[in-house]
């Protein structure tokens, strides 16, 4: 079963639930805890997922593991939910989808900066800046390494991709060789 729909619709919820109750960062930090402790888990997943556990085996499932990653009322109700409706299979893409939510909410936004060397900390910082000021967002960048780079960068925010590395200014000399 594709899970992205249901994912949607379960996020936006718990989303519009923590807002009310202001919430938001507590709540999506508890889905996110639950579908790491999901993902991690094989044998969490096949209980959890086995149609033949009774329901009050997975209730006392949920409570034992609510209480061991100290999660709040609300994080303890929606995990309860979930497994309830049996759409717990859905937990890692409704946490995807709920952290987006809150990022959007705080004026966050995630990227990715891959280069082919290390970057120093001053050149990360002062890139970072420059996207920030270019977005008008708070800006939490992902470093990446990839050797075949050569030299330059590729910055990923969000679905727009800069790419300024060696290796597609050659590409792009090539193509333009191979044209004429």
């Amino acid at each position: 079963m594709k899970w992205e729909a249901v994912a949607k619709r379960y996020a936006q919820a718990i989303f519009e639930l923590g807002v009310e109750t202001s919430n938001v960062a507590l709540l999506t930090d508890d889905v996110k805890r639950l579908a790491q402790a999901y993902e991690a888990s094989a044998e969490l997943r096949s209980v959890l997922e086995n149609p033949l556990v009774s329901a009050e085996d997975r209730k006392a499932l949920v409570d034992e593991l609510s209480t061991r990653l100290n999660l709040s009322p609300l994080g303890r109700n929606t995990f309860g939910l979930l497994v309830e409706r049996r759409r717990i299979a859905a937990l890692p893409a409704i946490a995807k989808e709920l952290a987006k939510l809150a990022d959007e909410r705080a004026g966050i936004v995630r990227g990715k900066v891959t280069s082919a060397v290390p970057l120093s900390e001053t050149y990360f910082q002062k890139l970072q800046r420059e996207i920030e000021s270019l977005t008008g967002k708070k800006v939490l960048l992902e470093r990446n390494q990839d050797p075949e780079l050569i030299a330059g960068l590729v910055v990923q925010i969000g679905d727009r991709i800069i790419d300024g590395s060696v290796r597609a200014r050659l590409d792009q000399m090539r193509e333009q060789l191979l044209s004429q």
